[in-house]
């Protein structure tokens, strides 16, 4: 295979004009130079220069023994190392010949910025940005070559190392070209962002501009002006900056950096109020005090749009001005860029509600074209078409360069099936009675599959039929979404049939305890824990293992201990009858079960040991409020109505049991589906297509079930399949810290001055405890008893979670949520739909939760407790 290392092609040159390198010379010239060509082609003003390109890296690296460091059986070098033998080698002399012919083609004695360009560098989910070395203020030729290959072993630094692994960009893979261009001596510099960064709205164009070298910007030593102006460069406000350094260039070469101006502009931020905005739509912003003017902020924006227009996608772009010259000195693309933050409909906030909740992460293109286009979402958007609302669960996605970047909640619209629902809702429940959902044939026909699909051995299976194996764990799915269709209209009625009398008698707040009686199998779940937890509370040696020790130190000591055999195979046959259920989202296969997250469910165990709760809770409450609404006096001395409403209570229960439990029986597919996947990605990874059988969810169903014979495949298709999982992999790196959605348009914060967040009450009552933050089920073991659970989102996996909190917040979810119905369950008040919860309440902090009021607020006097 062809390397970053391998000999330059043949005509391959060391040295290039930087006008002769176009994106697609990426290769050649790196992602820097190849944008600064494109720039000089489209007649933007870019400093002129020449490229040392990756060829003479390669001759250099050749020389160093790099190739050799990189091929080590013992794993790749420390990163100094590598540094170093780049740094010892001579740069051959046809490529130091060649680089000074260029610097003096420039004009001898020119002072030169030397600047980085890696192949993998100002592109698409990679931005690189200060991962290299650059070099200011160069002169002289021996200096320009000693700076070409102090750029050449910054590839290797840690920082950027680091980088690439997390961008799964192998190190053969990589090489560095250098620019070399004219120093632009700049007044001022900064950078521009063609749309917000912050707010993600693409008609806004961002500009930062400091004193001198841009490199105080660049570098954030500065608090530099911050302009945003609309499209057409006009100022909408702007925020003065303090001016603390400027880097100026020193004569003979250098820089040098120095204090800046702050007193001279007052050292502070100016109110955006009063400084920094027009008072009327028909006056400019004004400018006092400002570094730049109205014309050049205008100037740059025209070069912004024309940029952003050339490259066809939000741009970042450094630029400086000197001596009234504006220059343009770098563009790359704008990475981590938010959605578009977009004013939502109510019913687009009810779908984004819920799609929120079952779609807590970014999902994988894996995930995209197999868990989410044929499996929950699907079976959720059939269900609305049967009965007559279209398009509720359907291209809800949006994908650049094959990763999701944004959540777009959809717009249903009702079809003429709508008209015959009524009717047809009304033969469903009276054909099919919830309490005759588990006798159906279909349900026993899906388990027998289930059974089949787990007991297949993947690992000898021939390449076309382990294909198959996905489609049939998604089509067994259908068995679920028929159920519900069928089904869920009796659970409708027997639902509403109880809310209606218990408003009749004056008692709705009685609802959720009554249905908090219904046997689940998340309650089987729950109780199975609990019985672990008993069994290892009883014994102290296991007791000590659970709760003193790592989980996952704790689980090997269970596999190798024969003390211990007994407690393991029960908590194998606790993994194999619930080990399916998700650990994040049944809409996500790439995600692991909790079967094969033992160490979690150990966890969990070893909390229920430190905090033994009495069990059977819910069920004690149903049978109080049970007996509340049969003494009413209506119903006291009537037996029959006393009968009939019994039956109507336990037709409820049911319903509420249906509903749960074929989301569990949805999950008792993942397994083998994930299984497959996993099994398609070790053998795609042992043929060389990837890097780990894990990555396989960097690619779409298509592109896999593309491949006739992975140890057979073109090399062509090999190679776009790695740069694919490449490429997608970096941009995924790129927008972790990015949300799919502005929670803040789904969950808008209800005013309330003295609240923390504000959301949707989910669950009455108030309760007050330190604030727990629990991100995913690997923090489960972190709550503590009367801990306030604050959570991006839950799933049933959650649930053991509810017995040892005081109060649960969510980011997500709604009324109806999976963690409000549980909080009723459990008598906990609950916020629901918060949007910032996570990110705004401190991890500790003693908070007071108002599950009627929908608030969550400091308990003032409270002492915080310990983290």
């Amino acid at each position: 295979m062809e390397t970053a290392l391998s000999p330059a092609p043949p005509g391959a040159g060391e040295v290039l004009p930087l006008a002769a390198s176009l994106a697609a010379d990426v290769a050649l010239v790196g992602g820097k130079a190849a944008n600064l060509g494109e720039l000089l082609r489209a007649g933007l003003p870019v400093p002129p220069g020449f490229v040392v390109t990756t060829a003479a890296y390669a001759a250099a690296a050749a020389r160093s023994g790099l190739a050799e460091l990189l091929s080590d059986p013992a794993g790749l070098p420390p990163p100094s190392a590598l540094r170093a033998a780049i740094l010892a080698a001579d740069v051959p002399a046809p490529t130091r010949d060649a680089i000074r012919a260029a610097y003096l083609g420039l004009g001898a004695g020119l002072p030169v910025a030397v600047r980085s360009s890696a192949t993998a560098e100002d592109l698409p989910g990679a931005a690189f940005a200060g991962q290299q070395d650059s070099f200011l203020n160069v002169v002289g030729e021996g200096e320009v070559v000693a700076a070409v290959r102090r750029c050449w072993a910054s590839l290797w630094t840690d920082r950027a190392v680091a980088y690439r692994r997390d961008r799964a960009i192998s190190p053969g893979e990589v090489a560095i070209a250098v620019v070399v261009q004219a120093m632009v001596v700049s007044d001022l510099a900064g950078v521009m962002f063609t749309a917000d960064p912050v707010g993600g709205a693409r008609d806004r164009v961002i500009v930062d501009a400091g004193a001198g070298l841009g490199e105080a910007v660049v570098a954030g030593l500065v608090t530099p002006d911050h302009y945003r102006l609309d499209p057409r460069g006009r100022v909408l406000d702007w925020t003065p900056g303090r001016g603390e350094v400027v880097i100026r260039a020193t004569p003979g070469g250098g820089t040098r950096q120095e204090a800046g101006p702050a007193a001279g502009r007052g050292g502070a931020i100016a109110p955006p109020g009063r400084l920094g905005r027009a008072r009327w739509p028909w006056q400019g912003v004004p400018l006092e005090g400002a570094l730049l003017d109205r014309g050049t902020l205008a100037t740059l924006a025209a070069q912004a749009r024309t940029i952003a227009g050339h490259f066809g996608r939000p741009q970042d772009i450094e630029w400086a001005i000197a001596g009234g010259r504006v220059w343009i000195l770098q563009a790359r693309p704008m990475t981590a860029l938010p959605p578009p933050s977009v004013p939502l409909g109510r019913i687009q906030r009810l779908q984004a509600s819920i799609l929120t909740e079952y779609v807590p992460l970014r999902p994988y293109p894996m995930d995209v074209t197999t868990a989410l286009a044929r499996g929950a979402a699907r079976m959720m958007n059939d269900i609305g078409e049967h009965y007559g609302i279209a398009g509720a669960f359907e291209n809800f996605l949006r994908e650049e360069d094959g990763v999701v970047v944004a959540l777009l909640p959809p717009s249903p619209r009702p079809t003429l099936r709508l008209l015959a629902t009524p009717w047809r809702l009304l033969c469903k429940a009276r054909r099919f009675p919830v309490s005759e959902w588990t006798g159906d044939p279909r349900q026993g026909a899906f388990l027998a599959e289930v059974e089949a699909l787990n007991a297949l051995d993947l690992a000898r299976m021939a390449w076309p039929d382990l294909l198959g194996v996905p489609d049939r764990a998604l089509a067994a799915e259908r068995t679920c979404r028929d159920l519900r269709i069928d089904f869920l209209p009796g659970c409708a009625l027997a639902l509403l049939r109880l809310v209606l009398v218990l408003r009749l008698l004056g008692r709705p707040a009685l609802l959720g305890d009554l249905l908090g009686g219904a046997p689940t199998r998340t309650h089987a779940s729950n109780r199975a824990l609990a019985a672990l937890a008993s069994e290892a509370g009883t014994d102290p040696a296991l007791r000590a293992l659970v709760t003193g020790r790592d989980p996952a130190a704790a689980l090997a000591a269970l596999a190798t201990e024969a003390r211990f055999a007994g407690f393991r195979t029960r908590l194998d046959a606790f993994l194999a009858e619930f080990g399916g259920r998700e650990t994040a989202s049944l809409l996500l296969v790439s995600t692991p079960t909790l079967a094969e997250s033992p160490a979690i469910v150990l966890g969990m165990v070893g909390a229920l040991v430190a905090d033994p709760r009495p069990g059977g809770e819910a069920v004690s409450r149903s049978a109080t409020a049970l007996g509340e609404v049969l003494g009413h006096p209506r119903l006291r001395h009537r037996p029959r109505a006393r009968a009939r409403l019994r039956r109507w209570v336990a037709a409820a229960q049911e319903a509420v049991a249906f509903r749960e439990d074929t989301h569990f029986q949805f999950t008792a597919t993942l397994p083998a589906l994930r299984r497959s996947i996993l099994e398609i990605g070790r053998r795609l990874a042992a043929a060389g297509l990837l890097g780990g059988a894990e990555d396989v969810f960097h690619l779409r169903w298509e592109e896999v079930g593309a491949i006739a014979d992975p140890e057979a495949i073109p090399a062509g298709q090999a190679a776009a399949l790695r740069a694919r999982v490449r490429q997608r992999a970096a941009l995924r790196a790129e927008l972790s810290g990015v949300p799919l959605i502005d929670l803040a348009r789904v969950f808008p914060p209800a005013p309330a001055a003295d609240a923390l967040v504000t959301g949707t009450p989910a669950g009455p009552g108030t309760a007050t405890g330190p604030a727990r933050i629990i991100r995913g089920v690997e923090d489960f073991d972190r709550l503590r008893p009367g801990d306030v659970l604050v959570c991006p989102y839950t799933n049933p996996a959650w649930t053991p979670l509810f017995g040892r909190a005081a109060a649960v917040v969510v980011d997500t979810g709604a009324s109806a949520s999976h963690a409000a119905i549980v909080a009723r369950e459990y008598g906990l008040p609950a916020v629901m739909g918060t949007g910032t919860g996570t990110a705004v309440i401190p991890e500790g902090e003693t908070v007071t939760v108002d599950g009627t009021r929908g608030q969550v607020i400091r308990a003032v006097g409270v002492p915080r407790p310990p983290a």
